[in-house]
């Protein structure tokens, strides 16, 4: 790694009880955007998980992977927003009831993934993109729901385009509605190649 002066730029991170995670830009010879999620015991990181892909973009609203807002507030609300993006999670995500889509995001979505424009509509139709008659992207399990704030952290697992893959979200609530999303993917490794037992979740 010191022959390609590699460099992090850790752009937002929160605070949840034992869990610390972290939305960050890498540049180790290739540029990639992840997300970092550690859990600590007596003041020590005894856990570890991450989400990372590539970086791209600009996406068609012109927003990069990691613009936008990065300090957490409404700290009151902490609960209240885990509770409403698991709900969206596993409704709209997960249950594909898109009719309660709109009950769940803004209209006007600001959108960081690299190949969606802004607008709740825009991700409606991404929903119900299908590739050979299946759908482009399904979600089968939520893992994990993180939070600080209006800064939610959803970590599930899916296929996209058929392949097994991880699905790191990260959702900013105002207003009673999901206003911003974030995101990585990552194809899971068969287990033939895993370096240890522990599993991507």
């Amino acid at each position: 790694m010191a022959k390609t002066n590699p460099r992090v730029n850790i752009v937002r991170a929160f605070d949840d009880a034992d869990f610390a995670f972290g939305h960050t830009e890498y540049d180790f010879a290739t540029r990639r955007i992840g997300f970092e999620v550690f859990r600590f015991e007596d003041g020590l990181a005894v856990e570890h998980w991450d989400n990372i892909q590539a970086r791209e973009g600009p996406n068609p609203s012109g927003r990069s992977m990691v613009d936008g807002p990065t300090e957490a507030v409404d700290l009151d609300k902490t609960e209240e927003n885990r509770a409403f993006v698991r709900a969206f999670m596993e409704t709209v995500m997960i249950g594909r009831d898109l009719s309660q889509l709109d009950d769940y995001v803004a209209p006007g979505l600001i959108q960081h993934t690299p190949t969606m424009a802004d607008g709740s509509a825009v991700l409606r139709a991404a929903l119900e993109a299908t590739q050979d008659g299946a759908p482009l992207v399904t979600l089968s399990r939520l893992h994990r729901v993180l939070a600080q704030g209006n800064f939610v952290l959803s970590v599930s697992e899916g296929t996209r385009a058929g392949v097994h893959s991880s699905f790191y979200s990260l959702w900013r609530v105002a207003d009673g509605r999901i206003a911003e999303h974030w995101n990585t993917v990552e194809k899971v490794p068969p287990k033939s190649e895993w370096k240890n037992d522990n599993g991507k979740f």
